[in-house]
This record gives structure tokens, C-alpha cells and sequence, in this order.
């Protein structure tokens, strides 16, 4: 056992690697020409989710996802109601993955003011019923464990309920995607008021991936991590560790693991990866990490993965 931790360190990298098994990573469209080389670092039928950019269409966003099933993967659109032009286009979008073999999408409200058309909300895009029509299996929402800066805290309670309605009046596998962070306790604090609100959907843990410390809080600002941010760059101990980046991943996710508590364990179902220091170093570091080819460090708080 571990002095400072209590915990056994290679029982504690046994649950992380277990954990790790069947991780999931994010590419945008930037990222199409490396593709082909994911297939040599992420197993196969690995979720490979696809973002939507800014200036991707909606049409063209798909072809990409198509293109991910294609290879093997399960692919999973982002479907980011504001950025939606029309329910025509988002059907014939939808339709469009189902015939490549896609099951899943990932619904993200976004933040696009005033909204592209129609949908304000992923609320909006679930009572649309264009994912029950379309016939998808998997339906993945976002989750905050540290708000949302545009979406209040009450807001944001009644919405999951309100997703978790939809899950068992449809039968559609609905799940919770995290954004990233740096503070794990944040993420294991949720948990807890997931539970005690009586929330029981499966959750993947947003993760951000092995990432330079000047492009983490670059997406860190952009997506909204306020809380994480301002615990970056206030904390001198917490900036030292993002300027490694691959220790800065290592610890908030040896963090969740080690604190996840067991009761919970069933719903913590795997890490979601965001690529923003490249997607094949990104699929390279997960499959280290898979394989158990990582080294925890001597205080049980986090591991170097060999790459």
C-alpha cells in the first residue's frame, strides 16, 4: 500500500488500464488526413467522435463521420442544435449516417447567437423527434461537472432530468459526455449530485488529451472551463503540472479513478479523449495507456506513459 494514498499502486494501474479499455477520442474535420493512421493505435470498433467545427456544414460533417464507420470505428456526430440550418438538413444528415452504418450522435447545444435555425437546445432537438424517427440506438448529451457559463445551474438539473424522461419513455441509450477539466474532484463531486438527484445515467469522462500547456488553456477558454482556468492559473503547483502536458491528463484521470466510489462503479463507463494535441498522438498515448504501458509515479498520483 501506499503511504501518502492508501491505495496499492498497481491495483490502482490495473483499474485505470480496465478503464481505459474501451476509451473513446474526439477528431474534427481538421484532422481528416490523418485518419488512415488512427487505425494502428485505437482498436477496432474504438468511438471515434466527430466535432463540428464552425465552418463545416452540416452535409459535409457527416460525409466525415461516414467516413470514420467506414474504417472501423463507430463513429458519433456531433449534433450542436444551434449550428443546425434546418430540420430538413439535420434529417437528411441523420439519414445519411444511418445508411453508413452509424447508430450515435453526441447533441451539444453550442453557443451560436442567435441559433442557425430552428434548435436552441438539445431539448429542442429531442422534442423535434428526429433522433427516435431516424432510428438511432445512442443518443450521448454533455455534461458539466462545473457548470456551463451560459446555462444556469437549475437549468442545467432540469434538463438532465428531462434527458433521463427521454431515455426511458424511448428506449434510445442515452449517456452523458463531461466536458474536460483539470479539477477530477469536481467531476467526483457531480457524480455524487447526480446520484443524490436521482440521476442514473452511464457517464463518460471527458479527458483532455496529452496536450501543450498554451493550447490547453487556449480550448480550456473557448469551451468555457472557467473553473478549471481559474484554478490553472492561480494555482502555481497546478501550472507546473500542465506544462507537461501528458501529466497533466494522468493525474485527473488517475484522480477520477482512484475516487469514483465503488458504488458508483457500474456508471462510470469509460474516458472520452479531446484531441487537441493531435489526433494520432492523442490515439498513441491511449493505446499506452490500454496496453498498461505506463509507469505509475512513486506517490500513486498520476503515471508516464511510454509512447
Amino acid at each position: 500500500m501506499n503511504g501518502t494514498t492508501g491505495v496499492d499502486p498497481q491495483r490502482l494501474k490495473q483499474r485505470i488500464v480496465d478503464f481505459a479499455r474501451d476509451a473513446s477520442m474526439e477528431v474534427s474535420p481538421h484532422d481528416e488526413k490523418e485518419l488512415p493512421d488512427l487505425v494502428q493505435f485505437l482498436a477496432p470498433g474504438s468511438e471515434v467522435y466527430v466535432a463540428h467545427t464552425p465552418k463545416t456544414t452540416l452535409q459535409e460533417l457527416a460525409r466525415i463521420a461516414c467516413k470514420v464507420q467506414e474504417m472501423g470505428f463507430k463513429a458519433c456526430m456531433h449534433v450542436v442544435a444551434r449550428r443546425i440550418p434546418s430540420e430538413s438538413e439535420l434529417r437528411a444528415a441523420l439519414k445519411q449516417l444511418r445508411a453508413a452504418g452509424c447508430d450515435r450522435v453526441l447533441n451539444i447545444a453550442g453557443d451560436l447567437t442567435p441559433p442557425a435555425g430552428p434548435y436552441s437546445s438539445t431539448l429542442d432537438i429531442i422534442d423535434s423527434g428526429v433522433i427516435t424517427d431516424s432510428g438511432f440506438k445512442i443518443a450521448g448529451f454533455a455534461g458539466h461537472p462545473e457548470g456551463n457559463p451560459n446555462i444556469g445551474t437549475d437549468d442545467l438539473w432540469k434538463a438532465l432530468a428531462a434527458k433521463q424522461a427521454f431515455a426511458e419513455r424511448s428506449g434510445v441509450g442515452v449517456r452523458l459526455v463531461t466536458q474536460f477539466g483539470f479539477n477530477p474532484k469536481a467531476v467526483v463531486d457531480w457524480n455524487r449530485q447526480l446520484r443524490e438527484r436521482g440521476i442514473r445515467l452511464p457517464v463518460h469522462v471527458g479527458f483532455a488529451g496529452p496536450t501543450p500547456m498554451d493550447k490547453l488553456i487556449k480550448y480550456a477558454m473557448l469551451c468555457g472551463i472557467s473553473a478549471s482556468l481559474k484554478a490553472a492559473v492561480t494555482n502555481p503547483g497546478l501550472i507546473a503540472s500542465l506544462a507537461k502536458a501528458a501529466q497533466a491528463v494522468d493525474q485527473v484521470l488517475t484522480t477520477v479513478v482512484r475516487e469514483w466510489p465503488d458504488a458508483d462503479r457500474a456508471l462510470l463507463v469509460k474516458p472520452h479523449f479531446f484531441a487537441f494535441g493531435g489526433s494520432v498522438a492523442t490515439a498513441r498515448w491511449i493505446r499506452a495507456v490500454r496496453d498498461g504501458k505506463f509507469s505509475m509515479h512513486a506517490d500513486a498520483s498520476g503515471f508516464t506513459a511510454k509512447t
